[in-house]
């Protein structure tokens, strides 16, 4: 069966300083890519979804299939797949490397190619819909970044916490910003009793944050806190980027931490916070206002929710 995939005018895509390129992670694999602001929509790396689809960690092999599929496909009378064109984009040897892009339909089409459970399973993640709540709270998070509104946020405050929540929930929840007035609990763990929540939060308020051991345990006790009904992990992790670039000039680079080790951490910090604090300085960056840098953390921040 042919596929026909559409071709990218590479023309109009301005890979400038202001480009956005996203991370989206499916079993802890990268699958990249850029907005065209020009058609207003994403195009993905095709090597990416290959090695998504063939659980391949080998760039080499990854790309030797791909090109190995391109024929296949040219065989079957695909066209445009052997017309794809290619844009350069940074190959695990750290250099930059022509690479194929697909859009939306054509990743669709591709994946199709790969039969088995796995395939289906990545399709139905990758359909994940951009006008979900998350889909929607997730622009609304790389927004902060280009805002003057993320100057006014109050660091390290229960305060600033809502003021964060607001903005990137604010529409989509009608709780958006506002403390819980019910219990909650997750994994057996059951976080504050709201009827003492608005006292633990003056308590973390008041916590130091002149270190970055203290500024973890701050994130900690705000993780056990728990104070939306909604969006906690996405707002914190936020919140404590704030903290460490306000008193440290510095901050996570959140792409360094896997989900499993990150979930494991938080799990263990109920009770010690030494495990976190360890993993988090293994990816302490001084990288304070890359923009990319920013959206690549929002990217995994949104992947740790995934369930």
């Amino acid at each position: 069966m042919a596929v026909y995939l559409k071709k990218v005018n590479i023309a109009k895509i301005d890979m400038s300083y202001n480009t956005k390129i996203s991370i989206r992670l499916f079993d802890d694999r990268e699958v990249r890519a850029i907005w065209d602001e020009d058609k207003a929509k994403w195009w993905f790396s095709t090597l990416d979804i290959v090695s998504v689809l063939t659980d391949q960690n080998d760039y080499n092999k990854t790309r030797n299939y791909w090109k190995y599929l391109k024929a296949k496909l040219k065989k079957e009378n695909s066209e445009v797949v052997s017309g794809t064109t290619q844009l350069k984009l940074l190959a695990p040897d750290g250099k930059k490397r022509l690479t194929d892009l697909l859009d939306y339909e054509g990743i669709i089409s591709l994946g199709k190619q790969f039969p088995g459970k796995k395939a289906n399973r990545f399709i139905e993640w990758f359909t994940f819909s951009p006008e979900s709540i998350d889909g929607k709270s997730k622009t609304k998070a790389y927004a902060l970044f280009e805002t003057s509104f993320v100057e006014s946020i109050e660091v390290g405050t229960a305060k600033g916490l809502q003021q964060i929540h607001a903005y990137i929930f604010g529409g989509l929840y009608d709780f958006a910003g506002q403390l819980r007035t019910k219990n909650i609990a997750k994994g057996g763990y059951r976080f504050e009793y709201a009827q003492f929540l608005n006292t633990t939060l003056l308590h973390i308020d008041n916590m130091p944050d002149n270190n970055f051991d203290e500024i973890v345990e701050k994130y900690v006790s705000m993780n056990k806190a728990h104070p939306f009904m909604e969006g906690n992990g996405r707002s914190t992790r936020i919140w404590l980027d704030l903290m460490l670039k306000k008193q440290l000039k510095c901050c996570i680079d959140w792409s360094k931490i896997s989900k499993t080790n990150y979930m494991n951490a938080m799990i263990i910090s109920s009770v010690d916070s030494s495990v976190l604090q360890a993993l988090l300085k293994t990816a302490i960056t001084s990288e304070i206002n890359s923009r990319e840098l920013y959206m690549k953390g929002i990217d995994y921040s949104y992947y740790y929710e995934e369930n």
